[in-house]
């Protein structure tokens, strides 16, 4: 067992005078679960292909992405297990100081939209050998999407990178039937029948049912028409369910297929049995490794998918809404090696997924009908047919405890406290208080106000409540003394100054301090994002308040953290602004002093500070690799 070549004298030892694909990725080799890239290098060389890694190479060169040679069946190119532009820069725009999956947590080492950079780049050596794009970046950028960084729409993520297939969802079925099609000699523009990829084409076969969109010139100048475009899209992620979706550029069509069909927990085992090394390339040592490993070398991934549906995540789009497991048997495999590694120091943790305790699909339907296209699981109340039981994940976590040299196990990923109460057995919530958490408890109410909760696809602010309440009992039961660390979420679509004032005296209330605070974030293709740019809740076609001047989302942002000195000039504009004068002064109920804090108080901030603009990229034609 031995990490794959990262160079031509890697290939060569390992007796291959060719290299069947090229897999060039924007972030670290770690061959790690992980780490999209290790997955799906590995399940290609487990069925019998040669696969070559070129790590960050330098976007500048064109020789960096020719160490090998001339591939045998393609290219495969990944943006990395985060979207680049989501690596590189804050919600604010501004670069991020540090990269975690590069070595050393160096930032630069890959270019802004990654995916399209190093294709093109590829394209300027080889003219006429497929390039396959995958990963996050291109899942989610693959129709016309809404850009944030450069404030504008863009085309499919496969035009603008002149890739012939991308693939999207997980990959591992797809990037085999790929493969194996290439291998047989077909040409990559006839294979354009496998779920789970989208392809262009100058004509679209008519004979199966096709949804299709409107054209993209259309939406890019119609907002509403995009928002409704979206519905659809939204409405086709399920793989039971969904048609193929064209959607028009001129005379070109780009096409997506139905995405793969759930893992089976057979299927799922197979992919975490594979023989990955579990770490970073040795070549990072001097460097001081690659960051990003420290927060899943000793964590079990026990599910993927997510019926929770929160509108602003990708999760729907990406993975889709119907659970898949491992086996028990699978899992503490793993969590047996992890007790031979040297560096182990007897905790895992965490045993989770996207959502840690989703176990199995929402209801049985899921596996042979699929997810319901117009009813979510969970919001706006759980639904009646889901089967809220949380006895085999106990069951799993249990033997877990058992395994001699592991001190503890702790539950660290998204717990859905909704679900957990719609379980009529509190058995996991008194063994989760008990045993899985260190101190504290991370949960993700969002806000508290349900106009917002609402366009969030969250519960209402009542459920959060009685969670917290029994949270607390459970703890006084047991003599414990842990905390709940609320995620909560400025600026999102639908919060207005009164929405965010009514945050600020929650938080006022529950004698909360929250260090850190998530701005909305629009990423490509959630609800949420449509809803920033487009003023219209694709579910409804309502229009919603979006807060998107730099200064109102600063205010609001800045109310969260009403304690903190520096954010008085904030707070005391937006509360005026808001006609909440009320809420100024020395009273119990008061966020602010009427007099400044002291020493020297703070300068006021300039009423509009927009953050330093992000270059924008120039059209594919003309980019040549640069960024």
């Amino acid at each position: 067992m031995d990490f794959l070549p990262i160079c031509k004298k890697d290939m060569l030892a390992r007796g291959w005078a060719q290299c069947d694909f090229v897999y060039v990725i924007a972030d670290a080799y770690v061959d790690h679960p992980s780490f999209g890239h290790a997955i799906i290098s590995r399940i290609l060389e487990h069925a019998g292909y040669t696969v070559g890694i070129i790590s960050q190479p330098n976007w500048k060169d064109p020789k960096s992405i020719d160490i090998y040679g001339r591939p045998r069946l393609g290219f495969l190119v990944s943006g990395g297990n985060m979207d680049s532009m989501v690596n590189h820069y804050a919600v604010t725009k501004h670069k991020r100081k540090t990269d975690a999956f590069t070595p050393g947590g160096v930032m630069g080492k890959r270019p802004d939209y990654a995916t399209i950079v190093y294709c093109n780049l590829i394209r300027q050596t080889y003219r006429d050998v497929p390039i396959l794009i995958g990963g996050i970046e291109a899942s989610l950028r693959r129709l016309g999407h809404y850009d944030y960084w450069s404030e504008s729409m863009k085309r499919s993520i496969l035009l603008d990178s002149q890739a012939d297939l991308l693939m999207y969802g997980m990959g591992e079925k797809s990037i085999v039937e790929i493969a194996d099609a290439l291998n047989s000699g077909m040409d990559v523009k006839d294979i354009t029948y496998i779920d789970g990829t989208v392809f262009k084409t100058a004509q679209v076969d008519e004979s199966l049912p096709t949804i299709t969109l409107p054209a993209f010139e259309q939406i890019k100048g119609n907002k509403k028409l995009y928002a409704e475009s979206f519905k659809i899209q939204y409405g086709n992620c399920d793989p039971f369910t969904a048609k193929r979706l064209v959607e028009p550029y001129g005379k070109e069509f780009v096409v997506q297929n139905p995405p793969q069909k759930p893992l089976t927990q057979e299927e799922m085992d197979g992919v975490y049995a594979l023989p990955y090394m579990r770490t970073y390339h040795p070549s990072y040592e001097k460097a001081g490794g690659v960051p990003a490993i420290e927060e899943v070398k000793y964590s079990l991934v026990s599910n993927r998918g997510c019926f929770g549906a929160c509108s602003f995540c990708a999760l729907t789009f990406h993975q889709g809404r119907i659970i898949q497991t491992r086996s028990h048997e699978s899992i503490l495999d793993e969590a047996e090696k992890m007790v031979k590694d040297k560096d182990f120091k007897g905790y895992i943790h965490d045993v989770g997924g996207p959502t840690a305790n989703f176990r199995h699909p929402a209801c049985d339907k899921q596996l042979t009908k699929g997810a319901c296209g117009g009813r979510q699981c969970l919001f706006p109340t759980p639904c009646k047919n889901m089967r809220a039981d949380h006895s085999d994940y106990i069951a799993l976590l249990r033997k877990l405890r058992k395994i001699p040299g592991i001190k503890k196990v702790f539950v660290r990923s998204g717990i859905r406290f909704d679900y957990l109460l719609a379980d009529k057995k509190d058995t996991f919530f008194k063994e989760l208080v008990q045993h899985h958490i260190s101190g504290q408890l991370k949960v993700a109410p969002e806000h508290v106000s349900d106009k917002v909760l609402d366009r969030m696809g969250k519960p209402r602010n009542a459920v959060y409540n009685r969670f917290v309440e029994k949270y607390y009992a459970l703890n006084k039961q047991f003599g414990m003394n842990q905390f709940l660390v609320p995620y909560l979420m400025s600026s999102h679509p639908g919060s207005t100054l009164k929405e965010a004032i009514e945050l600020a005296e929650y938080i006022r209330e529950m004698g909360y301090n929250p260090e850190q605070v998530q701005d909305f974030y629009p990423t490509p293709s959630t609800l949420s994002t449509v809803m920033y740019y487009t003023g219209f809740d694709p579910r409804t076609m309502e229009r919603v308040y979006v807060p998107t001047d730099p200064h109102e989302k600063a205010m609001q942002r800045a109310l969260i953290q009403y304690r903190n000195p520096k954010n008085y000039y904030l707070v005391k504009e937006a509360l005026i602004k808001a006609h909440r004068e009320d809420l100024i002064g020395s009273g119990p109920k008061c966020l602010i002093r009427a007099v400044p804090p002291k020493p020297g108080g703070h300068k006021p901030p300039p009423k509009k500070a927009p953050p330093k603009a992000v270059r924008k990229a120039p059209p594919p034609k003309a980019r040549k690799g640069r960024r």
